[in-house]
Parts: C-alpha cells; sequence; structure tokens
C-alpha cells in the first residue's frame, strides 16, 4: 500500500470507524511517522512479509511496530494479532512470578499492552483477549504452532537466540506478516550467549518480501536527551 492511499483509508476507516463506544474520554492515537526512517519503516511493514527493524531506545521500534498491527487487525486484515518478547530479564532478575502463563509474561509486555491501548483502546484490547483475537505468547512456547492469517510481533529480538528467531519465522503461516524488532546495542543474554538479529538481518536481506529497516539516534522521539545520553555512552 502506498503511503498516499494509506492516508486517505486512515481517513475513511476514521470517519467511519465502527468502535464508537470505547468510552467518551478515550481519544484514541493514529500512526503518523515522526521521521524519514520512521516512513520508510512504516512503508516496509506494509509492503513486506517480514520486517526486520534496529534501532536505539525510543526511536518508535516498537510503537510503530504494534501501531501497523493494530491498524490490520481493526481493518480487520488479519484475524489474529500475536506478540511476542523473549523472557529474559534485565539485570538482577526478580525471581519467581505467581500466576498462570500469561501472567508470568505479562510484565515483559506490558509496553506492548500499554502501546496497543494507545490505538485500539484499554476496552477493545480487553474484548480482543478474553476473545483471543490478540494473544500474548512467551516466545520460548511458540514451538509447533502455526500462525495463518496474523499478524506477528517480536519485540526485543536482540534477546532472542539465532534459534529462537529461526523458530519464530517458521511459525508464519499463510496471510501472516511478521515485524521483528530489536536495539543490537542493547542485550541482557548472558554473555556466553550469541543474540540471532544480526545473523538474522545479514542472511535474509537479500529474499523478496523481507525488508531491513534501521532506525538511528536522530530518529529518537520519546525524550530528545536519550539521543545525548546514548552518544555520549557509546564512549563508554
Amino acid at each position: 500500500m502506498s503511503r498516499r492511499k494509506r492516508k486517505q483509508h486512515l481517513r475513511n476507516r476514521n470517519k467511519n470507524r465502527k468502535y464508537k463506544s470505547w468510552g467518551p474520554k478515550e481519544v484514541l492515537k493514529t500512526l503518523e511517522a515522526k521521521s524519514k526512517n520512521q516512513e520508510i519503516y512504516i512503508d516496509a511493514i506494509y509492503n513486506s512479509d517480514i520486517t526486520f527493524c534496529s534501532g536505539p531506545a525510543g526511536s518508535g521500534k516498537t510503537a510503530i511496530a504494534v501501531g501497523v498491527a493494530s491498524e490490520y487487525i481493526l481493518d480487520e486484515e488479519i484475524e489474529k494479532l500475536v506478540i511476542t518478547r523473549p523472557v529474559v530479564e534485565s539485570g538482577k532478575g526478580l525471581g519467581h512470578l505467581p500466576g498462570t502463563l500469561v501472567d508470568k509474561i505479562k510484565p515483559y509486555l506490558v509496553p506492548l499492552i500499554e502501546e496497543m491501548h494507545l490505538y485500539i483502546g484499554r476496552d477493545k484490547v480487553r474484548d480482543m483477549r478474553y476473545q483471543n483475537l490478540i494473544e500474548l505468547c512467551p516466545l520460548e512456547y511458540m514451538r509447533g504452532r502455526n500462525f495463518h492469517d496474523t499478524f506477528m510481533v517480536l519485540d526485543e529480538a536482540q534477546n532472542a537466540t539465532f534459534e529462537q528467531i529461526k523458530m519464530f519465522l517458521t511459525r508464519i503461516g499463510q496471510g501472516s506478516k511478521a515485524v521483528i524488532n530489536g536495539d543490537i546495542s542493547q542485550t541482557d543474554l548472558p554473555t556466553d550467549c550469541a543474540g540471532g538479529l544480526i545473523t538474522c538481518v545479514d542472511k535474509l536481506a537479500e529474499i523478496e518480501g523481507v525488508s531491513i529497516c534501521t532506525l538511528g539516534d536522530e530518529d529518537i522521539v520519546r525524550n530528545t536527551i536519550i539521543g545525548e545520553i546514548l552518544t555520549q555512552l557509546k564512549g563508554s
């Protein structure tokens, strides 16, 4: 879908949106690129089966992936949205987490859930999760499953091994789309465990239907001071 067609489509969809009863105080967010690289990233997701994106914290990797995924599920272009992250803790572990499998993985997926609330609405996200239209799935438990007509998002992929990313990619079924993103400069994997994001990007770059996108410090929109902090810390 071209950028012009997408903008017209969004205007028409927002004008005739089905879900107008999500709450009078809830103003939903519409995905808009805030830099040239973000525009390239959005276009790549729309026009590719699989999109890899690497970039620093705050550059919009997750927000854009979830934003496009939300558009797909709202427009019923897919039947299901699956989001996942490697279950790897940053720094000292928190120990055993109580509850069901979803309860255990939820802390890792809070940023993606909160982003979906902005695009879809808190109540609608809850309803879609209840209907299993939105599934939170630990990456470690995806083996053996097949996802057809599904938008799949693998976030924080720098914390996934090569075998885990390979397994994720081979879950993609007919009519499905996948986005894999991460910050290759930040990994929480043990030093003796190599991340697979860089390897996959290098090996799959020439395949038709696969797009490789890169965001930089200039694309950071969370807070401009983050770019300055990262620049200073690179020399440490």
